[in-house]
């Protein structure tokens, strides 16, 4: 098995550190929010799904629950995975959804109705 090389990028509006790797086709962006508190998931994930712009781009998340607030605004706009992972934290993958990640509002980064 080969050894996933990860880059550290710049993303703009975020918090916590993002970094960037390619598995066969798909470029991923990755962060993790898990030991952070609102309303740094949802803004950081906001700034990284505007890196999702097509089906070769997706989104990791790595929080600490499923951030249901967040899911709430954004889910029909994406298509999304979420997995327990071991030690209890949520992966979630965000891929493109053409024809709705488009219309995805990324100005709402608050996570309260």
């Amino acid at each position: 098995m080969s050894v996933i090389e990860k880059k550290e990028i710049e993303v703009m509006g975020a918090t916590v550190p993002f970094f960037t790797y390619t598995i066969e086709e798909t470029q991923y962006f990755e962060f993790d929010t898990s030991k952070c508190g609102p309303p740094e998931p949802m803004v950081n994930a906001m700034a990284g799904l505007k890196l999702v712009t097509d089906a070769h781009k997706k989104l990791v998340m790595i929080n600490h629950k499923t951030p249901g607030g967040l899911l709430d605004k954004i889910g029909e706009n994406f298509s999304i995975s979420n997995e327990a992972m071991e030690d209890g934290r949520r992966k979630l993958t965000f891929s493109h959804k053409s024809g709705e990640s488009e219309k995805a509002d990324f100005t709402q980064t608050s996570c309260h109705g």
